[in-house]
């Protein structure tokens, strides 16, 4: 894991591009994007900003998390039209910024850097906690499931979305994007004692296509539907024809990949219950 600490002391950021690493339990907000009248994880961002430069900035970030859904490893960026400190950046904006959103790392980049544009693939982690009885301590941080489900046969099922494919059957009705295409990289489902993780990475992600994935493969891990269905409703493109859509709250964004040249930080593949891996 990446840790900055002591290592930011005397480092000096100019005016120019500039990187933070984020982290969030997103329970509270109404998603990451800035909206009127509701609060959101880039308005606290933003507002923190304005403390340390003392002027407006607007950030552009690599996902646009929805409201409930959580964040290890959200990357943004914005030009600082003044010098400060690096850990003006760290250590600073964490004393503005409220209990639930942390600036992970910060780092000076070259203009041409993109938050969003730049990223090369997305990993999204879902956490099931699949027990008969609720949790009191992890509550907004994962989904419960009380019926038992088999990992095993969502993972086998799983696999026939990996590779370049239209995703229609798995994007929200109002998603916005031009292209349902996707290159899906890896999708993995395992047990770890009462938790199912499915671990996700693709080129880029539809409107709920984590949350929809996982709703289909609820369906296949509790006997409601065979293997074949995570395939057949792939190929049929049809999202009408599709499972209910997971809740937000099992959802973390856990890793951004990016040009080897930005040389940006990496940090623990989370949520920090989980193992690194």
């Amino acid at each position: 894991m990446t840790f900055l600490g002591a290592q930011d002391d005397g480092v000096i950021i100019h005016p120019g591009r500039v990187a933070l690493g984020i982290e969030y339990m997103g329970a509270d907000y109404s998603g990451w994007q800035r909206q009127l009248s509701v609060d959101s994880v880039q308005s606290r961002v933003e507002d923190s900003l304005a403390k340390i430069l003392r002027q407006e900035v607007s950030v552009s970030c690599a996902g646009r998390t929805d409201a409930g859904v959580h964040a290890t490893a959200q990357v943004v960026h914005f030009d600082a039209p003044v010098t400060r400190p690096l850990k003006a950046y760290t250590r600073g904006m964490n004393t503005t910024l409220p209990k639930n959103v942390a600036i992970t790392w910060a780092k000076s980049v070259d203009d041409d850097f993109h938050a969003r544009f730049s990223a090369t693939a997305r990993r999204y982690r879902y956490v099931i906690y699949n027990s008969a009885l609720r949790s009191g301590v992890f509550n907004a941080g994962v989904t419960h499931v009380f019926k038992k489900i088999d990992a095993a046969l969502m993972h086998q099922a799983a696999q026939g979305l990996v590779g370049k494919h239209d995703f229609t059957s798995y994007r929200a009705a109002h998603c916005q994007s031009k292209t349902p295409i996707r290159l899906m990289h890896h999708i993995q489902v395992y047990r770890l004692q009462q938790f199912v993780i499915v671990d996700v990475k693709a080129n880029a992600f539809l409107h709920h296509m984590v949350r929809n994935i996982v709703g289909a493969l609820l369906d296949v891990g509790s006997g409601e539907k065979p293997i074949s269905y995570i395939a057949d409703l792939l190929a049929l493109k049809d999202r009408s024809q599709a499972s209910t859509t997971a809740k937000p709250n099992g959802l973390y964004l856990v890793q951004v990949d990016y040009d080897s040249r930005f040389a940006l930080p990496r940090t623990n593949v989370g949520p920090l219950f989980l193992p690194d891996c």
